[in-house]
C-alpha cells in the first residue's frame, strides 16, 4: 500500500471514529434527558399540572436540586430514587441541556383579583431575586412566571411548613409577607405567577413607541 493510500485510509478511519464518538455523545445525552422529558415534558417544558417545567432552569439550580434529591436533603416522591442513579457529570450534562431550552408557558385558570394582589406582593417581597415579574432567575433563583400553579402551591406549602429548606433571604421575606398579609398571600402570589404567559423574551412590541 502506498504512502498516499495509507494516509488516506488513516484519515478516513480517524473521521469515522470522531463521527462515532460524536454520535455516541449525542445518544448518551438523549438517554439522560429522555428520562427527565418523560415526566417534565418536551425539552423540559411540562404539560402540567403538578410536574414543574425545568426548561430554562439555571445550571447551578438544576445541579443543586439533583444533588439534594440524591442526598435526601430535599423531600420528594420519586426524584430521590431517580437521582441516585446519576453521577455529578450526568447532572452537569443535563443542566447544560435544559438551561438552553425555551420555557414554554401554557394558559392557566387564575383568579384575576388574587393575581392583582399577587403582583403587589411579588414587587414588594420577591422581585429582588425573581426579576422581571418572575421571568428571570438571578443567582440561581428559580423561574416562577408561568410555572404550573399546583406545583407552586405544593412548594410554597413545603417551604412555609418547614418541610423544605430555603435560603435565609427567602425565609426572611416569606415570613415577613405572611405576617403582614396572612397565609392567603401565598395563594395570591401563586395566581400572579400563573397569570404570566408571555414567552419570557420581550418582543419589540412590548416597548413603548418613540
Amino acid at each position: 500500500m502506498s504512502y498516499k493510500t495509507t494516509k488516506y485510509v488513516l484519515l478516513l478511519a480517524s473521521g469515522l471514529m470522531l463521527g462515532t464518538s460524536a454520535w455516541a455523545d449525542d445518544w448518551s445525552l438523549s438517554l439522560l434527558v429522555g428520562n427527565c422529558i418523560s415526566c417534565h415534558g418536551p425539552n423540559g417544558s411540562s404539560l402540567g399540572p403538578a410536574t414543574p417545567t425545568i426548561a430554562g432552569m439555571h445550571e447551578e439550580t438544576f445541579v443543586d436540586a439533583m444533588e439534594e434529591y440524591q442526598n435526601g436533603e430535599r423531600p420528594s416522591t420519586i426524584m430521590g430514587r431517580i437521582a441516585k442513579g446519576y453521577s455529578e457529570e450526568d447532572f452537569q450534562r443535563m443542566a447544560d441541556y435544559f438551561t438552553k431550552q425555551p420555557f414554554v408557558r401554557h394558559p392557566q385558570t387564575v383568579d384575576e383579583a388574587k393575581a392583582k394582589k399577587g403582583r403587589e406582593l411579588h414587587e414588594k417581597y420577591c422581585e429582588k431575586c425573581h426579576k422581571d415579574d418572575g421571568y428571570t432567575d438571578d443567582e440561581g433563583s428559580s423561574i416562577l412566571a408561568g410555572q404550573w400553579m399546583p406545583y407552586l402551591q405544593f412548594s410554597l406549602a413545603d417551604f412555609h411548613s418547614g418541610v423544605r429548606d430555603m435560603s435565609k433571604k427567602m425565609k426572611k421575606r416569606m415570613r415577613k409577607m405572611v405576617r403582614a398579609k396572612g397565609e392567603k398571600s401565598l395563594d395570591d402570589i401563586v395566581h400572579f405567577y400563573g397569570s404570566q404567559t408571555r414567552s419570557g423574551v420581550k418582543d419589540s412590541t412590548d416597548d413603548d413607541d418613540d
